[in-house]
């Protein structure tokens, strides 16, 4: 897995809406909305995804309601709808449908390693088996 996978599991459809600059909190730091949202225990990228599915006003109105409950951002609480307004606009128009890299399974692959294992078992026992008749009889 690349370091751009780990960083954008999603691509960079939503690094504008992410990354864009919501003010300082009080402690002086700046604050994107992809920190704003981890603040709130929501996973960004998902989030973002969401977002965009809900189309512009619902978005703007979920978006909202995670700024106001964000309490350190002085600058956020004075404006939160309009700076809401604004962020929406920066979402893809549709929620893009890729599924993340490291999400992505090959089908293929998976039953033939099951199989594998669970033929490694199977002479497992019968070799266990085996010995287990040859200190007998010996």
């Amino acid at each position: 897995m690349s370091a751009s996978d780990v960083l954008h599991p999603d691509g960079s459809d939503y690094d504008a809406f992410l990354f864009a600059e919501l003010g300082e909190d009080r402690t002086g730091a700046a604050v994107t909305v992809l920190s704003a949202l981890a603040r709130l225990d929501l996973e960004p990228w998902t989030e973002a995804r969401e977002l965009a599915r809900l189309g512009r006003e619902g978005a703007q109105v979920r978006l909202t309601t995670h700024f106001e409950a964000i309490t350190d951002i002085p600058a956020l609480a004075l404006a939160s709808e309009g700076r809401a307004a604004k962020l929406v606009s920066l979402l893809p128009l549709r929620a893009p449908l890729r599924v993340p890299k490291s999400l992505e399974a090959d089908t293929n692959s998976f039953p033939k390693l099951s199989m594998s294992w669970t033929t490694i078992a199977l002479v497992g026992v019968v070799v266990l088996a085996w010995f287990f008749y040859l200190a007998q009889t010996g």
